[in-house]
């Protein structure tokens, strides 16, 4: 204060220098100054005031969506068998059998009146969290929380504790519902994940290491995080520990947004990095759950892989994208709709694939029976494929598959790329299930290098298909010379790519 009247003082001397000693001059001075000085004082207040953010405060949420948080408690039945005389169980007294060693002090003996009988008896298994889902009982949480219990017991926060029984689970997902007996409980609200940000504040409430309904808060760390399981997650800075399975993250609109499932640990225990299944596909597969007890899921029968960057280029896709097509089942829908191995599946239903893993999930998502189209890039242009989708079941491993005894002459057609090639057999034909191809029975330098070897049959070259040494030669002759060519071959029944760089 001392400081600005000294200069508000200098300036009244300063104006009064200009305008002469007169009283009006004076008074034109101070109005002038003051003026001044109320401009400077209060022009920086309103920008720094603007910028001013206050934290979240999530008292509110708390109180908004803890009561609609559960604590799960599994329990699993374990048949304790009886101990001897000398207090060994039937366990320990066959470790000393097997070694050899002397039981101690174990009289032979026959059966006695009143000896103790196996019994079954309660044991904790894992505790866990869960939120309401409906009203009248349905509470979803992790397939890992339920998996395996024999009892499941559900406690509310108002300290009630009901047995839930397990309408289904879904391991793939890991996502599960439970059923309690019990109506007019607070149900949370499902929020909408499209809307979720990167950056956006989030809240969780579960039972980390048994402690019901603890509170942690953080951020959206990303969106869609792949970790190759079937759903893309939402990660967070939420400390989640274990306990916390199953439990809700909710947004600052008190909207369960996700459900708490997995941490990224060395130690067993939070690092900065959890994981939570997105809430949109955790509903439909709940859905599901309640009216059949199961997911029905489609497929089509293939077998993927992604397409790298090296090779998008060399066959003229531009951008790694899609689902390279490893291999088809025979006579699954795939199959009947024309794909082939080699195929890059890069639209499912007008929806870009943009890695592999997109494709699992678009088609797992449609309804068994349904009709659905497929654009496929195939030697170096797009076509489009109707394909009725399946249902899904387990993929039959790739067999490994055996050359017969008849060795066609081989040929040095491909020497210039470190080939030696020789024609497919009718017999290889059946057993690779193939309808053309030249088999490698060589691979050196620059093929090597690729990652031919022999036994290797390449059905096109250069994005043309190949049906025998002479349509090979034919095929790399119009290719400009010491120039990058595409192999796409089939190794057992799994089909990929080589890019070949010649020697410069």
């Amino acid at each position: 204060m001392y400081t600005l009247f000294n200069e508000r003082s200098m300036m009244i001397q300063i104006v009064r220098k200009k305008l002469g000693s007169s009283v009006l001059a004076s008074v034109l001075a101070v109005t002038a100054v003051t003026v001044l000085l109320a401009v400077t004082v209060l022009l920086p207040v309103t920008p720094v005031a603007a910028q001013v953010r206050a934290l979240p405060d999530f008292t509110d949420l708390v109180e908004q969506v803890g009561p609609s948080v559960v604590n799960i408690r599994t329990i699993e039945k374990v048949t304790l068998r009886p101990t001897a005389d000398n207090g060994m169980d039937e366990e320990m007294q066959e470790f000393f059998r097997r070694f050899g060693i002397p039981i101690p002090n174990i009289p032979r003996q026959g059966p006695r009146p009143n000896q103790p009988q196996p019994r079954e008896e309660d044991q904790p298994r894992g505790v866990g969290s869960g939120f309401i889902l409906t009203s009248d009982g349905f509470i979803m949480t992790n397939a890992h929380v339920v998996d395996g219990a024999d009892e499941v017991l559900v406690t509310l926060t108002d300290k009630r504790e009901f047995k839930a029984k397990i309408i289904g689970a879904d391991k793939r997902t890991d996502v599960a519902v439970v059923k309690i007996e019990a109506t007019g409980l607070p149900a949370v609200k499902v929020g909408d994940v499209s809307r979720l940000k990167v950056g956006e504040w989030v809240m969780a409430i579960g039972s980390p290491f048994g402690l019901e309904n603890t509170v942690t808060a953080g951020i959206v760390s990303a969106k869609q995080r792949d970790t190759g399981d079937y759903l893309p997650f939402i990660q967070t800075d939420v400390a989640i520990n274990p306990g916390n399975s199953g439990g809700p993250l909710i947004n600052m609109r008190g909207e369960v947004v996700g459900i708490n499932s997995q941490i990224y640990s060395r130690s067993g225990g939070f690092m900065g990095i959890s994981f939570s299944i997105p809430m949109d596909e955790a509903v439909r597969v709940s859905d599901q759950l309640r009216a059949t007890g199961r997911v029905s899921r489609g497929r089509i029968g293939v077998q993927i892989d992604q397409v790298s960057k090296e090779v998008a280029e060399a066959i003229g896709l531009g951008k790694p994208q899609g689902a390279l097509v490893r291999a088809v089942e025979s006579g699954a829908p795939a199959d009947k709709a024309g794909v082939e191995a080699g195929d890059i599946i890069i639209k499912f239903d007008g929806k870009p694939i943009e890695k592999a893993t997109d494709l699992p999930r678009m088609v797992g998502s449609v309804k068994p029976g349904s009709k659905s189209s497929m654009t496929v890039f195939r030697r170096g242009s797009s076509r489009e494929l109707a394909v009725v989708i399946g249902e899904f079941e387990a993929e039959k491993p790739a067999r490994k598959v055996t050359t017969r005894d008849e060795k066609p002459k081989p040929s040095t057609v491909g020497q210039s790329l470190g080939l030696v090639l020789s024609e497919l057999t009718d017999a290889q034909k059946k057993e690779l299930k193939l309808k053309s191809g030249v088999r490698v029975d060589a691979a050196t330098e620059v093929a090597a290098r690729a990652g031919l070897r022999e036994g290797d049959v390449i059905v096109a070259i250069a994005n043309t298909e190949v049906g025998s040494v002479k349509e090979f030669e034919a095929a790399l002759a119009k290719v400009e010379k010491n120039k990058t060519v595409n192999v796409l071959f089939h190794r057992g029944q799994l089909a990929q790519y080589a890019v070949i760089r010649p020697n410069r």
